[in-house]
């Protein structure tokens, strides 16, 4: 605070607070200019036209926006629906899924399934017959089908019996069996862990039963797993499949997951695999998605796991590639999470295009190292673009850079961009920031 009122009196002592312009103290602002005023007129037209092309990108910004909140609240609680099914808290899991369904997202099918398993737990067969139902009606084409059709029938099986609380503990027991079978007799072991995940066992255990069948050599178990992988079981499942395909996987395994994304329509489904091709070290069938994917939005996610992975130099041939802004600005944050200072450098220095040089200097603000400061404050010296100007300033700030913005602020003869050190430095818990504040006061 007390740096803030320092450059307050500072701007004000130096005359850097500008006076109101005479347009801003006219009351009749609002009334439209007189006949003999065109440039004004047309001035305010574009302006308003302006105003209204701002207010609807905000209102598209704020529209994805809670989309994308209702996706998270979706998935947070389709995931403490799981968890209370896998602790066996059938009515927790129960209100869960019930949010889920009534929220008629990406994930609705899957809560109707796991919604009916609960309410089976519970002893309430005929609401649980209607779930499915629901299920099979609203969505009819869903993976989901194949599964409630089978707890149906093992619904209507078990009625007018008492319900015998299944011994998830028993289960447990089996699949610990079956992991210890695999490696003495895997032909026994994995026709039995195939059935296990045909069955109606809690989300954790069938993922158990994935993952015994990921670490087996055996031909018939990468068979399951692969079908698996291909959206054959339900969607939970396949993305699990995919996860230990990449974890634990050859490359037999990487040509099965790249059938899996040629073949899948579900963009979820592709990131998965994308993330299980970086887990795999995949990187060069990470570049020829990033190179080929006609989804602006997958080729971003291909270059994110590229950058995770430290491809640099696959990130730079895609760069010179590329013809996309948007896909370029992720190429370069993605040679920010490769840690590539030079070819960031090489950017905020030398490219064409604005807009790319401000996203490379954004993200040596955000890279932080000394070789990262140096080559904003000698580029700033350098640069004619008062934009960009502004823009290494907020890198620095980013950084903390006081140092640096304080050897700016010396120089610079720009009232504007000198105006612009200060006030990040005013904002700066920095010893050596109120000392300089301090110092112009005392000029």
């Amino acid at each position: 605070m007390k740096s803030t009122w320092l450059t307050v009196l500072l701007m004000a002592t130096l005359g850097w607070i500008a006076a109101p312009t005479a347009m801003d103290a006219n009351p009749a602002l609002g009334e439209p200019p007189a006949a003999d005023s065109p440039r004004l007129w047309a001035a305010l037209t574009l302006s308003a036209a302006e105003q209204r092309q701002e207010d609807r990108e905000q209102r598209e910004e704020e529209a994805q926006e809670r989309e994308e909140e209702a996706q998270e609240r979706e998935e947070e609680l389709y995931q403490h629906g799981a968890e209370a099914l896998d602790e066996k808290r059938w009515q927790a899991a129960l209100e869960a899924f019930e949010q889920v369904a009534a929220l008629k997202g990406g994930r609705s099918d899957g809560a109707l399934y796991w919604k009916a398993y609960a309410q089976n737990k519970l002893g309430r067969r005929s609401e649980a017959l209607a779930s499915l139902a629901e299920l099979s009606k609203a969505y009819s084409a869903s993976r989901w089908v194949g599964d409630a059709k089978a707890l149906e029938v093992e619904i209507r099986q078990a009625a007018g019996r008492p319900v015998a609380p299944e011994s998830e503990s028993n289960e447990e027991l089996k699949l610990i069996a079956l992991n210890s079978l695999l490696n003495v007799d895997p032909q026994q072991a994995v026709p039995m862990l195939e059935k296990f995940l045909q069955g109606h066992q809690a989300p954790k255990l069938k993922e158990r039963a994935l993952f015994v069948l990921s670490q087996s050599d055996s031909p018939r178990a990468l068979e399951i797993l692969a079908r698996t992988a291909r959206g054959e079981a339900n969607p939970d499942l396949q993305r699990k499949a995919v996860e230990y395909l990449g974890l634990f996987g050859n490359g037999q395994s990487q040509e099965l997951l790249a059938q899996v994304y040629a073949s899948s329509g579900d963009p979820a489904i592709k990131r998965a695999v994308l993330r299980s091709f970086m887990v795999a070290g995949a990187t060069d069938r990470l570049f020829a998605i990033a190179k080929s994917e006609k989804s602006v939005e997958l080729r971003k996610d291909a270059i994110q796991q590229l950058g995770v992975s430290d491809a640099q130099s696959q990130l730079w041939q895609l760069y010179q590639i590329e013809p996309s802004l948007d896909v370029k600005e992720q190429i370069l944050h993605a040679l920010f999470l490769a840690d590539n200072v030079d070819r960031l450098v090489e950017v905020a220095r030398g490219d064409p295009e604005p807009r790319l040089r401000k996203a490379a200097i954004h993200s040596l603000g955000l890279q932080g190292s000394q070789q990262a400061s140096e080559a904003l404050i000698s580029t700033y010296a350098k640069e004619p673009d008062s934009e960009l100007k502004r823009q290494i300033l907020q890198a620095l700030f980013i950084q903390d850079n006081a140092k640096g913005l304080i050897e700016i602020a010396r120089k610079e003869t720009n009232p504007e961009l000198k105006r612009e050190a200060v006030k990040k430095l005013s904002l700066m818990d920095d010893r050596a920031a109120s000392d300089f504040l301090l110092e112009l006061l005392n000029q």
